[in-house]
């Protein structure tokens, strides 16, 4: 596939976007592993702009690095900074299932999700009516105004 190129732009926008996000893989001394590439590929189908972090891999490496996940991915470099790689990709179009259309409900099924719902709204009403009913005991219940108490004694005298 051709490789993706970015115009300034748009690198700068994907850039102040990136800036948020934290690494979603690292590559450490092993490098670019299958399982490392699958993640990778998870990660952009997800999320499209991902950042990478790198682990014990010298400077000249961290570049060949970055140019053989784009290369391998198809995917477009950001932003290379120390330790940590930006990198995009758009969303590939999903490959719709090969599954059968599910079959039709049968009856007993659309009841007991019928009969679900209505537990469910009963549930809810009752419990709207009891807290309506704690929150008129509360308003029936309040301490009235006591005199106020004398500072000298406990008991009010003199």
């Amino acid at each position: 596939m051709p490789k993706i190129e970015l115009t300034p732009a748009e690198r700068q926008e994907l850039r102040a976007r990136a800036h948020a996000l934290r690494p979603v893989v690292t590559i450490a001394d092993n490098g670019l592993t299958p399982n490392v590439l699958t993640e990778l590929e998870r990660s952009l189908q997800a999320h499209e702009l991902i950042k990478v972090r790198l682990q014990g891999i010298e400077r000249e490496e961290r570049e060949a690095l970055l140019t053989g996940i784009c290369d391998r991915l198809d995917a477009a470099p950001v932003q290379r900074i120390g330790n940590i790689l930006v990198i995009w990709r758009a969303k590939r179009e999903e490959k719709a299932p090969t599954t059968p259309a599910p079959a039709p409900q049968n009856p007993a099924t659309a009841k007991s999700a019928a009969a679900f719902a209505a537990a469910a709204r009963r549930a809810a009403l009752a419990k709207a009516a009891a807290e309506q009913k704690r929150s008129d005991n509360r308003h029936r219940n309040l301490p009235r105004s006591q005199p106020p108490r004398s500072r000298t004694s406990p008991r009010g005298g003199r």
